[in-house]
């Protein structure tokens, strides 16, 4: 029999932790795909596992794929007796009508592949310019 403690069991509090965890990394996830590029600019190889999660992100949104950790949430939060998040997933619950105006999702989306590509460009930049200062450094 589990222990109760104001109206919760353990394991509702367990799921409760989970569903938080899975949260705060939905954020560092969307953190990542917006600034992670950047991270290339000092570290040229921290491009490639940027590549991979902006691609995947752009999967979830353009194309609909499933995100592993919007799953774990629901699931984690119906366990826990609390409101799942709703059909829409991650973005529509916590971003959309907090950080900006629904009417404004397509500007925001923009927004986010403005700001890789121009982080990627700069990595690009860099890269290529430390390459030719190598280059230059050898003859």
């Amino acid at each position: 029999m589990p222990l109760v403690c104001a109206a919760h069991s353990v394991d509702d509090v367990g799921y409760h932790v989970l569903g938080e965890a899975a949260m705060v990394m939905h954020f560092a996830f969307l953190g990542y795909v917006v600034a992670g590029g950047f991270l290339a600019w000092r570290w040229p190889r921290a491009i490639w596992p940027h590549m991979a999660f902006a691609v995947y992100a752009l999967g979830i949104v353009v194309i609909g794929w499933d995100c592993p950790l919007t799953g774990l949430e629901y699931w984690a939060r119906s366990r826990a007796g609390e409101q799942g998040l709703t059909e829409e997933g991650f973005i529509a619950h916590y971003l959309t009508g907090v950080l900006y105006p629904e009417q404004y999702l397509v500007l925001a989306q923009a927004a986010v592949a403005t700001t890789v590509a121009l982080s990627w460009a700069g990595a690009a930049w860099l890269t290529t310019r430390r390459n030719r200062a190598r280059l230059v450094g050898r003859r």
